[in-house]
């Protein structure tokens, strides 16, 4: 377990990553980070939950829906 400590920035508040983190979690500098409320705490990941399970279902439709598809895009 790691301690963060949070630190005045201008008007706001702010964390730094400890260099190890944002390897492990392939981030840098300017990278966005997902933040969901769960019923333990917070979910802190890399990527959007919502937009990688849309993705997810896309990839289900497109697979079912193959033949339309292509008939569409023409």
């Amino acid at each position: 377990m790691q301690v963060l400590k949070i630190q005045q920035i201008g008007n706001s508040a702010g964390v730094a990553f400890p260099k190890e983190v944002l390897e492990r979690l392939n981030l840098k500098a300017g990278d966005e980070i997902f933040f969901t409320e769960t019923t333990g705490g917070f979910f802190i990941t890399s990527y959007n939950l919502d937009f990688a399970d849309a993705m997810e279902a896309y990839e289900i439709t497109k697979q079912q829906y193959r033949n339309a598809l292509h008939q569409l895009a023409q």
